[in-house]
C-alpha cells in the first residue's frame, strides 16, 4: 500500500476498461484521481467506486478547450498535477480499402489530438510540481501494424513517437517529467470483446467458463496493465524515460517471427 500515496493523478478514458482498472489499483495505492471520460455516467460510477479520493470531470479528449478546463479543476481540488494517464481511445474495424474518412479522421483526433493536449496541458503544471510521469497508452498495434484496425494502428503508432519526443524534451529541460507509452496487447476489455466477436465470432463473455476461455486464448486482463501504470506513476520507475512498455504476453515477439 502507498506506492502513490497523495499523487494526483489525472486518468482519462476511466469509465470503462482498462481505465477503470487504472482507477481501482491506483486508488488502492492512496492516489488522489481526477477521473475524466465522454460517458458521465460510468465515469462517475467508477469515481464513486474509488476507496480514496476521486472526482469525475466529463470530458472529450478530442477538444482542445476542455484540457484547460481539466488542469484547472485538477489544480483547484487538489493542488497540484503529478501524473497523467493518457488512456481514452476508440477503434473502429476497417482496413486501408473499407477505412472511411470521417472514422478515420474521429480515431486520429481521440487517439493524437486527445494525447497531444494532454501532454501540452499537463507539462507545465508538473514543472510546477517539481517533475512527474505522463503515460501514454498506446498498443502493439503500434509496433506491427493490424490489417484490420488501419487508423488505429496510424494513430497508435503515433502516440509511440510522440512519447519518445516529449521524452526527450523533457529530458532537455530539465523539469523531472517522464514521458512513457504502455502497448498492450490483447486485453479483456469491452474493445477487445466486440472485436472478437466481430472478427472471429467469438463471444468472450458468453463462453461456459470465460475465465477459462480467456486464459486458453492467452488474453491478458486490465489488471496486468494497471500495474504497470502503477509502476510507471511510482517513483520506483524514476529512470525510465521515453520507453515503450509491451504487454502481451509474447505475443508480438511471435507474430514477428513467423
Amino acid at each position: 500500500m502507498g506506492r502513490v500515496e497523495d499523487k494526483v493523478v489525472v486518468i482519462t478514458g476511466a469509465g470503462s476498461g482498462l481505465g477503470e482498472a487504472d482507477a481501482h489499483r491506483l486508488s488502492h495505492e492512496g492516489a488522489r484521481l481526477v477521473l475524466t471520460d465522454i460517458n458521465a455516467e460510468e465515469g462517475r460510477r467508477v469515481a464513486d467506486e474509488c476507496i480514496g479520493e476521486a472526482i469525475f470531470f466529463e470530458q472529450d479528449v478530442k477538444e482542445e478547450s476542455s484540457w484547460p478546463r481539466l488542469i484547472e479543476a485538477t489544480v483547484e481540488a487538489f493542488g497540484r498535477l503529478d501524473v497523467l494517464v493518457n488512456n481514452a481511445g476508440i477503434a473502429h474495424i476497417a482496413n486501408i480499402e473499407s477505412a472511411a474518412t470521417d472514422q478515420w479522421h474521429d480515431i486520429l483526433r481521440v487517439h493524437l489530438d486527445g494525447t497531444f493536449f494532454g501532454c501540452r496541458s499537463a507539462i507545465p503544471e508538473m514543472t510546477k510540481s517539481g517533475g512527474g510521469s505522463i503515460i501514454n497508452m498506446s498498443s502493439v498495434a503500434a509496433l506491427i501494424g493490424l490489417s484490420s484496425y488501419l487508423a488505429y494502428s496510424a494513430a497508435k503508432g503515433g502516440i509511440r513517437s510522440m512519447t519518445k519526443s516529449i521524452a526527450s524534451y523533457c529530458r532537455e529541460e530539465k523539469n523531472l517529467i517522464r514521458c512513457n507509452s504502455i502497448h498492450p496487447g490483447s486485453i479483456s476489455t469491452p474493445m477487445v470483446h466486440d472485436a472478437l466477436e466481430r472478427l472471429s465470432g467469438i463471444k468472450l463473455m458468453e463462453q461456459e467458463d470465460p475465465e477459462a476461455t480467456r486464459k486458453a486464448m492467452g488474453i491478458g486482463e486490465p489488471l496486468d496493465v494497471a500495474n504497470m501504470v502503477l509502476f510507471l506513476a511510482s517513483e520506483e520507475s524514476k529512470h525510465i524515460n521515453g520507453a515503450e512498455l509491451v504487454i502481451d504476453n509474447g505475443d508480438t515477439i511471435r507474430q514477428m517471427s513467423r
